[in-house]
């Protein structure tokens, strides 16, 4: 479930930004200009780009703490 809010949450921040970045506010047209479609399309290419890098990198973090965490309790069990 966290996941899934997560991701909504993802998705509203990324829509927002990329909405203000490439979208003129005094609309002249029903459709979206070239300019913006292709703004739009590269905005949201950069921010999963970027969502995946962080995801990445924290399941690195994540397993490198669940390793260390594994050999401090395994040198802390009494040897017979």
């Amino acid at each position: 479930m966290i996941s899934t809010k997560y991701s909504v949450c993802c998705f509203v921040r990324m829509t927002s930004s990329c909405q203000k970045k490439c979208i003129s506010t005094k609309y002249l047209e029903g459709e979206l200009e070239k300019g913006e479609a292709v703004c739009i399309d590269r905005c949201v290419a950069k921010y999963l780009e970027i969502h995946e890098q962080i995801g990445k990198k924290l399941t690195q973090i994540s397993q490198a703490d669940e390793e260390a965490m594994n050999k401090a309790s395994s040198s802390a069990l009494p040897h017979k």
